[in-house]
């Protein structure tokens, strides 16, 4: 009787498993995270070269997942909406597209290029979020222009800079509008920041 309960088990638990509600399939959507210029101008070919080392990410900046803070002051991660890179790296990217489309500058290098560097920007990428209750989106870095002189440095320029935009929903779309947006008038005003030492 006991052996028959046993190989009964496995038989009643499947016949158990279809009255058990089916689980909504949620696909993973990956956001771009590249808001282009507003122009982009030819190299200046008598101007400075720019050494853009990679921005730091600060607490949650390596994190793809969409952030939202919410009216009651929680704040939540999005595990099926992300963006398609590290918010720090996709920063980091943004900025060089930025500073090379505004012409200031003969070159915008990385790290490990042969080309001797006049300027050098560092900093971190600390913020990018939907703030629900202020009904906009925030991304926040801090740069440090750096002058190179025949192998000498000195700090220029430190600022923090924050760019916002509006949010015109709550839903996953809006959110990724207006953080694109606010990504975008925060790498304005990077660019304004590092082109005053061209």
């Amino acid at each position: 009787m006991r052996r028959r309960m046993l190989v009964a088990a496995p038989v009643m638990l499947a016949g158990c498993s279809s009255l058990l509600p089916k689980q909504k399939y949620i696909p993973q959507v990956n956001w771009p995270l590249n808001p282009q210029p507003p122009a982009s101008e030819p190299a200046n070919a008598a101007g400075k070269v720019v050494l853009l080392r990679d921005l730091s990410a600060g607490p949650g900046m390596s994190n793809q997942g969409i952030q939202t803070l919410h009216q009651d002051g929680s704040e939540s991660i999005s595990y099926y909406n992300q963006w398609a890179v590290a918010p720090a790296d996709g920063a980091t990217e943004v900025l060089a597209n930025w500073l090379a489309a505004s012409g200031a500058f003969s070159a915008v290098v990385s790290p490990g290029s042969r080309l001797t560097a006049n300027l050098i920007i560092e900093g971190e990428f600390s913020e990018l979020l939907s703030d629900l209750g202020a009904g906009e989106a925030k991304a926040v870095l801090t740069l440090v222009v750096i002058q190179s002189l025949n192998g000498n440095t000195r700090p220029l320029a430190q600022q923090r800079i924050v760019g916002t935009a509006r949010l015109s929903g709550t839903d996953y779309a809006a959110q990724v509008a207006a953080q694109s947006a606010a990504l975008a008038d925060a790498m304005q005003q990077a660019v304004s920041l590092i082109t005053r030492f061209s």
